[in-house]
């Protein structure tokens, strides 16, 4: 069975329903795992404990972690974040970064595994942006290092927007290659310098995303020679998606979420996924786009036990 972790604080309580991050996905998505049979019942999904600040501090400025943890983050950033630092939304951002560093640990040992949150790719060190908090995925990546039980990483972004926070994160770590899949013409304006970054034009549908995701994704793998991958499927690359300006199907996505387990795992290369973002308004049918990533772990470890 793929190992997948959840945990109810990944939704935020106090986040209106109205607001343009669709917070209730996380559960929906957990809920839609479940249908699908990758986990038996909600007793049998991993479950973290909140990240310490020693961890939070590993990726990010001291400051700003306490900020965060003290809910007493400046107006200015919690417009750039996108959310009002309450406690809720601080115990997710803990739970969210706790949740992929657990999933680090399972894939280690299981060959794959899944977070059914995760992937905020926007947060820097020094602070937070884009309704990104913490970068979990910075901060499992330099646990695992510090730790010693990885030496190398590989980040495969393919979220519509570049990969930024974790980008600038990385920029002199060379134990750490980042590859982003994004819209060009997508925010962020300004863009960082990823390892390696394909900047696809809008409007691109599935069979040009694939066939460049492919190649981008074969080249970073070549190039880092990882311990460990960590997979961003965001699914606002649909043609549906409110924030997304590509043109990728239902059909699109689960191919490339397949495709991206295949190429990692033929290499026997553990890997992380993440659930990155999306933002329809339809909760139901983004949750169905979501767990197109845990099934495709779920299929990948079987074939690749």
């Amino acid at each position: 069975m793929l190992p997948v972790v959840f945990h109810d604080a990944y939704v935020a309580r106090d986040v209106p329903s109205g607001h343009r991050f669709p917070m209730g996905k996380f559960r929906a998505v957990a809920e839609e795992v479940l249908r699908a049979g990758i986990v038996k019942d909600f007793d049998s999904f991993y479950r973290p404990t909140p990240a310490p600040a020693s961890w939070l501090q590993l990726a990010h400025d001291a400051a700003y972690v306490d900020q965060v943890l003290t809910q007493s983050v400046p107006a200015a950033l919690e417009r750039r974040i996108g959310f009002k630092m309450t406690e809720p939304v601080a115990l997710r951002s803990r739970c969210a970064v706790a949740g992929t560093a657990l999933a680090a640990r399972l894939a280690l040992e299981h060959g794959a595994a899944c977070n059914t949150a995760g992937g905020s790719h926007h947060a820097m060190a020094d602070g937070g942006a884009g309704f990104c908090v913490f970068n979990d995925v910075a901060v499992a990546s330099r646990l695992l290092l510090a730790e010693g039980s990885v030496s190398r990483v590989l980040v495969i972004d393919l979220d519509v927007h570049q990969g930024d926070g974790t980008a600038r994160i990385f920029e002199t770590d060379p134990r750490v290659f980042t590859l982003s899949v994004h819209c060009e013409q997508n925010w962020p304006r300004r863009k960082a310098v990823s390892d390696s970054d394909v900047g696809l034009d809008q409007g691109t549908g599935d069979e040009g995303y694939l066939k460049a995701a492919r190649d981008a994704v074969i080249d970073a793998l070549e190039a880092s020679r990882p311990d460990l991958v960590f997979y961003n499927a965001g699914v606002d690359p649909h043609r549906e998606d409110r924030l997304g300006l590509l043109d990728l199907t239902n059909e699109g996505l689960a191919a490339r979420d397949a495709l991206v387990f295949d190429l990692v795992m033929r290499r026997g290369v553990p890997i992380v996924g993440v659930l990155g973002g999306g933002y329809s308004k339809d909760i139901q049918a983004l949750a169905k786009r979501h767990a197109l990533l845990h099934q495709a772990g779920a299929k990948a470890l079987r074939q690749h036990a």
